[in-house]
């Protein structure tokens, strides 16, 4: 596929956010820290899906990947500074679908 040439950055946001369940893990972890278990539960997602996104947001920076040394381990996600900044726009993104579809 050809790479947009007026704008490759929004391109590549929108590849990003575009993909299957990416808005709505990012929309999950606005909440506040989650553990992978909870994510799991309110989305109709497999746990293996769920990984693979939650480990490509990471890679983006997106998401922090926090592990307690704890008996059993806890694990917990949550967004990161850049991940927050996508609040407005995903707000933004939920008002226009309450009004239009």
């Amino acid at each position: 596929m050809k790479e947009n040439a007026l704008c490759p950055r929004l391109s590549k946001a929108m590849d990003l956010i575009g993909k299957r369940w990416v808005g709505l893990i990012l929309y999950e972890l606005l909440e506040g820290p989650k553990r992978f278990s909870e994510i799991e539960s309110s989305l109709p997602i497999s746990g293996r899906l769920l990984s693979e996104r939650l480990k490509e947001l990471e890679k983006e920076g997106l998401v922090e990947r926090q592990v307690y040394t704890e008996v059993p381990v806890r694990v917990e996600y949550s967004l990161t500074e850049m991940g927050l900044s996508l609040k407005d726009a995903i707000d933004a993104i939920e008002m226009w679908s309450k009004r239009w579809l």
